[in-house]
């Protein structure tokens, strides 16, 4: 893609830089929307949607050539954003789910998981996504684009996919009824043999964790 159509004034749907900006738009709408709490039912598929087509739009940046910004030093945005209310409302929600385990870097041997929270994983990408909104709106369009591409490499990118596969792993948990390893609200004292600690185990996330969240068990 030229300069010319990342430089274009006119707000053309089928530019490519008008695309980026709707979805980070969508995406930054829809979790603020969710963090409110008006809907905690339909949460975690509405959060692994939102996060699938984000990422359609990390890959479409990051299979673009480098995008240059127009000036060596970035502008100054003032203050940035304070999204702490946003991370508690969502942790809050997704309690007892909020955390989980990941990889940080699958090419570097032998690193064992680390945990790691949605909550805190939403809130950094919406920072990201906020500071390059910021230029776009007071249309340095080249220096949003420029960075989106690199938190997308730097940052966003791998927090996002690592959200959503542990959205996605939850939710396939529930429809698949294959129990969780540790839940809250399972009751650890109780002597059970191993089936029927499973067989408890997916009760209590089919009840407790599965319909509050808006997931539904698998007949």
């Amino acid at each position: 893609m030229s300069d010319a159509t990342l430089h274009a004034t006119a707000p053309d749907p089928d530019d490519f830089a008008v695309q980026i900006a709707d979805q980070v738009e969508s995406f930054l709408v829809a979790v603020t929307e969710v963090s409110r709490g008006d809907e905690p039912d339909s949460a975690v598929p509405f959060l692994l949607l939102e996060v699938s087509q984000l990422l359609l739009a990390g890959g479409r940046l990051g299979a673009h050539e480098d995008i240059l910004p127009d000036e060596r030093y970035e502008p100054d945005l003032g203050p940035e954003p304070d999204v702490d209310g946003l991370r508690e409302r969502l942790a809050e929600m997704l309690d007892p789910v909020d955390v989980y385990s990941e990889v940080f870097d699958p090419y570097e041997p032998r690193k064992p998981p680390v945990p790691a929270r949605i909550s805190d994983d939403l809130a950094d990408v919406m920072t990201d996504l906020r500071h390059g909104m910021a230029h776009y709106r007071a249309g340095r369009t080249t220096e949003a684009m420029w960075w989106w591409q690199f938190s997308y490499f730097s940052n966003w990118g791998s927090t996002a996919s690592a959200t959503l596969r542990a959205l996605q792993s939850l939710v396939a948990h529930v429809r698949l009824n294959q129990p969780l390893d540790e839940l809250d609200g399972l009751d650890t004292d109780q002597d059970l043999s191993e089936d029927a600690l499973a067989e408890e185990a997916g009760r209590v996330m089919a009840e407790e964790i599965g319909a509050p969240l808006g997931l539904r068990e698998a007949k």
